[in-house]
């Protein structure tokens, strides 16, 4: 099956991005496709390379790298919302005229047309957070 994820909330936050996570994980592992995985609102958060919980948690973030980089996944950080939290990759560091990106490895930045497209591209959407 072709499955897109949609993730709303911030990696420390909630147990959204964790769920997320997990799920997207063991359906690569039982043989689904993963179209596209997209952060919107404070999930956008979880694509943030300045991320450094202590060692003895989880990192989430690198996680995530970690599995887009094992399984080729693309991970899309809704553009708005990461302006609002401060997320930039080098792009809009240069357009905004900031002096540093914060992207983690694996994610980039686009638009709302992502999401859409995945919904349509994928047989299911599933949604985690508000």
């Amino acid at each position: 099956m072709k499955l897109a994820v949609l993730v709303n909330e911030g990696p420390y936050t909630h147990q959204a991005s964790d769920s997320a996570y997990q799920f997207t994980k063991a359906a690569l592992e039982k043989g689904h496709e993963i179209f596209r995985v997209f952060f919107y609102h404070d999930g956008v958060n979880n694509g943030t390379r300045l991320t450094v919980p202590p060692q003895d948690e989880r990192n989430i973030v690198k996680r995530w790298s970690e599995l887009a980089e094992k399984h080729k996944l693309d991970l899309v950080i809704c553009i708005a919302a990461a302006q609002r939290r401060g997320l930039l990759d080098e792009g809009e560091m240069k357009r905004h005229g900031k002096d540093a990106s914060n992207i983690a490895s694996g994610f980039r930045i686009s638009g709302l047309g992502q999401l859409i497209e995945a919904g349509i591209q994928a047989e299911r959407l599933v949604t985690f957070g508000d």
